[in-house]
């Protein structure tokens, strides 16, 4: 065997795994920085384009880059990516949003090491954010300095924080994936991602948080986009007791308190003038969501119409990266 043949063998195979929705201004420098990457085999990158309002379509024609096309109809976070994960080809996948910026050439190499080297069967990268908003302190909450790694034994001590995970940058051991059944079939328009590493967590799996892996991952909400957010996953918890029983208000005021704690460290006065609004929104959307089953808005039988409205809202979440 040649040279050229023994690095193939020795870098891990990696699928890459990205839904794609009018990201006409970001396509070709997301898959600059995918082409870049060392200490990988990339053996595919399959991109999920929704039929878009804007060009990105004939960019990605232009430039060559191959994708598979759906309508906006057939949209959703948890059926695009199982599909997509069911049938690459790589021994890990890796899950990307469209806006995240990879600036490490070797980022999908520390990402995707821990399971190489058999310690876990999932890792998820650390996002940073480019704004000095309120998003900076979520972000250094959620993604903190150092890597860890979690499993069934720190549910008690954890809680739902035990379930973080995300596919806005994170890899999954391939067999693992399809042996859990991916996302169970299920139509999730958020926390698809969470609904995963929950089932992988209670099948004795762990998880691991890299920090040496970066991305960043940058947003400046809307109060009501936080709303439209946080009423989904409100919704979610709803429909996943077995999941918010966990802890939903405790890892919620964590985070709040966290917020708090360093904007007025760091004498942010914009943070410290929007906190209340902000956290006020995100209360009363999860508030809200956790409460539409019990008027029977939403349920598994949603009418087709309910279908479409949350399938319209997941496509700016998809827009937004939101995670």
């Amino acid at each position: 065997m040649n040279k050229e043949g023994i690095e193939k063998v020795r870098k891990p195979s990696v699928s890459v795994i990205c839904p794609v929705f009018n990201a006409q201004n970001e396509i070709l420098d997301f898959d600059r920085s995918l082409k870049k990457q060392k200490g990988v085999r990339l053996t595919d990158v399959i991109y999920v384009l929704t039929e878009s309002s804007d060009h990105t379509e004939d960019v990605m024609k232009a430039a060559g880059i191959p994708y598979k096309k759906i309508k906006r109809y057939a949209f959703s976070h948890s059926l695009v990516r199982e599909k997509a994960g069911m049938s690459a080809r790589g021994r890990i996948l890796v899950f990307l949003t469209q806006d995240v910026e990879i600036r490490d050439e070797n980022f999908l190499a520390k990402l995707v090491a821990p399971i190489v080297k058999g310690e876990v069967q999932a890792a998820y990268a650390k996002q940073e954010t480019k704004y000095n908003n309120i998003e900076k302190y979520t972000r250094a909450h959620n993604y903190p300095n150092k890597s860890f790694i979690v499993s069934k034994a720190d549910i008690e001590r954890r809680g739902l924080k035990t379930f973080f995970f995300s596919d806005a940058a994170g890899a999954i051991d391939a067999s693992v994936f399809r042996r859990l059944k991916g996302y169970d079939g299920k139509e999730l328009p958020i926390s698809e991602d969470m609904y995963f590493a929950y089932k992988l967590i209670m099948h004795g799996g762990k998880i691991k948080y890299v920090a040496d892996a970066v991305v960043y991952h940058s947003h400046d909400f809307k109060l009501s986009e936080l709303y439209d957010r946080y009423k989904l996953t409100g919704e979610f918890m709803r429909q996943n007791p077995e999941i918010a029983e966990h802890g939903v208000n405790s890892a919620g005021g964590g985070m709040a308190k966290s917020v708090l704690v360093g904007a007025i460290k760091d004498k942010n006065l914009r943070v410290l003038g929007g906190y209340v609004p902000n956290m006020a929104v995100r209360y009363a959307g999860m508030t809200r969501g956790k409460g539409l089953g019990k008027r029977g808005i939403r349920n598994k039988t949603s009418s087709d119409k309910e279908v479409e409205r949350q399938r319209g809202r997941a496509h700016v979440f998809m827009r937004r990266g939101v995670r």
